[in-house]
């Protein structure tokens, strides 16, 4: 095989595992436009995409509706979740070592804002006395969300809020990855 189909090829599998991105395929996702002055642009991945990764790492994720449809409440999204959420996720199960189950992606039917589930930056986590544990102590505590939530915050910025059947986390990076 010749040295530039070897490289095509390994560029190929790159792009199906979601491992490599190309720029037109990062200006699509996100209209071309920039999250911040001078900032790269924020990656969107597929629910497909997203699913796969999880699975690879172990992560587990189920839908109260039995479905992954972005515009229905009772489903689980990953239908444009932040690369850098998804990683995120992933480093909280390598890091903690805790079972991981995700419950809410970026369905319709949270809180709006701009950090929010809707835009790709949020997961919900079912709440296991490992994963409780784990972010309880090893995050900084900080005050409480204007609902109650009790809070928690990465060094990496990541802010981790228990809710009432839930941890709510906002992935502002990959956590380290």
């Amino acid at each position: 095989m010749r040295p530039t189909a070897i490289v095509g090829a390994w560029a190929a599998a790159l792009l199906t595992a979601g491992l490599l991105v190309t720029p037109a395929a990062a200006a699509q996702d996100t209209g071309g436009r920039q999250t911040q002055a001078g900032a790269a642009a924020v990656t969107k991945l597929s629910h497909a995409d997203a699913s796969a990764r999880f699975k690879a790492a172990g992560i587990a994720w189920r839908s109260s509706g039995n479905c992954s449809d972005r515009n229905r409440s009772t489903c689980t999204s990953f239908s444009r979740l932040n690369l850098n959420s998804a990683l995120g996720a992933i480093t909280l199960k390598k890091a903690g070592g805790c079972a991981l189950t995700v419950t809410g992606g970026t369905e319709t039917g949270h809180a709006s804002g701009t950090y929010s589930h809707w835009n790709g930056y949020k997961l919900d986590f079912d709440p296991t006395s490992c994963l409780t544990h784990y972010i309880t102590g090893t995050f900084t505590r900080i005050a409480d969300r204007s609902d109650g939530a009790a809070q928690y915050k990465a060094a990496s910025g990541n802010i981790y809020a228990r809710e009432s059947n839930h941890w709510d986390v906002t992935f502002h990076t990959c956590g380290g990855c």
